[in-house]
């Protein structure tokens, strides 16, 4: 099979290990931004998580800051931003302060979903009836970042006004789809862990996107989509190594997440056969394998869903795990190194 290849990045929740903290898991973060940006990925993005242990990336601005003081071409963002617990000016005002700061490296990807909990998202902003806006915030988060003065009496986003900084739309069913279709921006599907709708959603953003409303940004659909990533140099020692992520999402499964685990050998003896048929469909969409096996799969996931550009997760136990798949897998894909 033959097919274009397609720009790569990153999707980084900063996962926290059994055994190490949270400053460990931040400060490895930082270092794979830095790798990443070497090897030539395109974007780095953050995704916002509340009240879960696995997971060290609820402030999405400070890491992409952070992110940014450490890298000098990769384009850093959200992935997203989850908008209904916060309000449309100080999300532009956040991002803004970011793109005054570090220039056109700046993506704002926002999601609908809180990212947590009901519990939690109540305890964030405005509850569950924040999602009924989020159309209108979105909007409003557009005008907040664009040139025009809103004139007298209207609030204006200083940081934020002029930066234009780039909305994309992230989502897991048709409902984004149609969002993101609908104010002409770019789509980021999460098949990484919502694989169920992705022709669907897909294929409707595409047959009904239209630059017609106030907030397109784009002349043409542009799809990325999110991918399950794990390469090492042979298949076996990337299957055993991908038993993390899997055990990761068992715990989705069963309520009971917590730190990631380490790798096992025989996965059947961990999880029963309802976990395990849960847990393979939801990393179905994956790149599990030796350079050549995972670069022949990533390939194969762009001629189906005809995606634009690929958006990868690896988990591993041991960072130097992940450092060393996306190295990998750099080379394998032709990336243009930035390194030294």
């Amino acid at each position: 099979m033959t097919t274009s290849r397609v720009p790569l990045s990153i999707l980084d929740l900063v996962p926290v290990a059994s055994g190490t903290d949270t400053t460990t898991a931040l400060n490895q973060s930082v270092e794979l931004a830095r790798l990443a940006d070497s090897l030539g990925y395109h974007r780095y993005w953050y995704a916002e998580h509340h009240n879960v242990v696995t997971f060290a990336s609820s402030a999405t601005s400070l890491l992409i800051g952070r992110a940014a003081e450490h890298t000098e071409r990769i384009r850093l963002g959200s992935g997203g931003v989850m908008l209904p617990n916060h309000s449309p000016l100080m999300v532009a005002e956040y991002y803004g302060t970011l793109a005054e700061m570090y220039g056109d490296r700046i993506d704002l990807g926002l999601g609908r979903a809180p990212g947590t909990d009901p519990t939690t998202a109540a305890a964030l902003r405005r509850g569950a009836a924040a999602t009924d806006t989020f159309v209108e915030d979105v909007v409003e988060l557009h005008r907040y970042l664009g040139s025009r003065d809103g004139g007298p009496g209207t609030v204006n986003a200083l940081p934020g006004r002029g930066t234009e900084v780039p909305l994309w739309m992230l989502g897991s069913s048709l409902d984004g789809a149609a969002v993101a279709a609908y104010l002409g921006l770019p789509y980021a599907f999460a098949s990484h862990f919502a694989p169920q709708m992705r022709h669907q959603a897909l294929s409707l953003y595409r047959s009904r996107f239209s630059t017609e409303f106030s907030t397109a940004e784009i002349k043409r659909p542009y799809a990325m989509v999110g991918v399950n990533v794990l390469v090492a140099p042979t298949d076996d020692e990337a299957r055993y190594l991908f038993t993390t992520a899997q055990q990761m999402a068992a715990g989705i499964y069963t309520g009971r997440r917590g730190p990631l685990q380490p790798p096992v050998k025989d996965l059947a003896a961990v999880l029963s056969h309802e976990v395990a048929h849960f847990v393979d469909d939801f990393q179905q969409v994956r790149a599990v394998g030796s350079p050549e096996t995972a670069v022949a799969e990533l390939e194969a996931i762009v001629a189906d869903l005809e995606a634009d550009e690929l958006i990868i997760t690896t988990y591993t136990y041991d960072p130097a795990h992940r450092t060393r798949s996306f190295a990998l897998l750099a080379e394998a894909w032709g990336l243009d190194s930035h390194a030294e």
